[in-house]
């Protein structure tokens, strides 16, 4: 195995600085029980908020169980233990709360005006129009 040299070290120590600056990193996480929110403070100072709901880990926890959370991995990730469930906080602000099949199936389930609109003029032709092959 190829040992490093000082310079490698070195650049490793400057990357890891540059992350430290400018990557969100929470200083401390809490559930919030009357807003049903847990909320995160990062280290500039910034907090946010989210519905546990949004995220595929936490949709099916308990109020005791989303009151256990941690700050892991230099405060790059939240921790539930009980549920086992790990998130990153750069995925959470890029607003990423599951996998690609799971979020996909969320915003399915998205409702608004417009789309029950849709739905009613779709169901008055005859339903969902057929796809048509492009040539």
């Amino acid at each position: 195995m190829d040992k490093l040299n000082n310079a490698e070290i070195d650049a490793a120590i400057e990357r890891g600085k540059i992350a430290r600056a400018s990557e969100p990193r929470a200083a401390s996480a809490r559930f919030d029980t009357d807003a049903g929110r847990v909320t995160v403070e990062l280290e500039n100072g910034c907090v946010f908020a989210f519905p546990p709901g949004l995220v595929q880990e936490l949709a099916t926890a308990t109020l005791d169980q989303l009151g256990q959370v941690q700050v892991i991995g230099n405060g790059f990730g939240l921790y539930w233990e009980a549920l086992d469930a790990d998130v990153a906080i750069p995925s959470l602000m890029a607003g990423l709360f599951g996998t690609q099949a799971w979020m996909a199936r969320r915003a399915g389930q998205t409702t608004s005006p417009a789309k029950a609109a849709a739905a009613r003029h779709n169901g008055a032709l005859g339903g969902r129009p057929r796809k048509s092959a492009v040539v």
